[in-house]
């Protein structure tokens, strides 16, 4: 199967809302890859706050990730995370984005996103930042998604019933 005939699927949403979980179940429910969060590693290992050029580094070793894991996936390839993310962190932190993460969510479309809602409760870790701002963000990532007219299926729930609410929507989709 070629990268073309790969459906990429992006998992989006506010943070503690389940997207690594759902990204590894997902793909072991459906024989394939995951691209886990790359932002996650890199900020873990940060000795100081991050900055726009971060962000940037982060979306761009993210996608080359994704390029990477794309040649091994079976049908699907689920990523946790995407450029749309990285836009929204860098307008609410540094209030501006830069040109190159605009661009590739334009030419970039991913064949489905699941935006996950903050339904669950908040899991405290050293890479979260905005416990009190969970609907914000996802409202954010909502009005991206529509503007920009995106293929799109909203998960909630907990555990087993977001599992299977994920998996109906992947299905629904083919």
């Amino acid at each position: 199967m070629t990268d073309k005939e790969i459906k990429r699927i992006a998992l989006i949403g506010p943070e503690s809302s389940g997207k690594t979980t759902l990204c590894r179940q997902l793909a072991g429910y459906f024989n394939t890859r995951w691209v886990p969060e790359y932002a996650r590693s890199y900020i873990e290992n940060l000795n100081r706050a991050y900055t726009a050029d971060d962000i940037l580094l982060i979306a761009k070793e993210q996608f080359k990730t994704e390029e990477s894991l794309i040649q091994t996936a079976n049908t699907f390839l689920f990523t946790d995370t995407e450029f749309i993310n990285a836009k929204v962190w860098c307008e609410d932190v540094f209030g501006f984005c830069p040109g190159w993460i605009s661009a590739k969510i334009a030419e970039k479309k991913y064949d489905l996103f699941l935006l996950t809602t903050p339904d669950l409760p908040w899991e405290k870790d050293a890479v979260r930042e905005n416990p009190d701002r969970r609907d914000y963000f996802y409202e954010l990532y909502l009005k991206e998604l529509e503007t920009r007219n995106f293929s799109c299926k909203i998960i909630s729930g907990s555990g087993e019933e977001r599992f299977q609410n994920a998996v109906r929507a992947v299905k629904s989709f083919l």
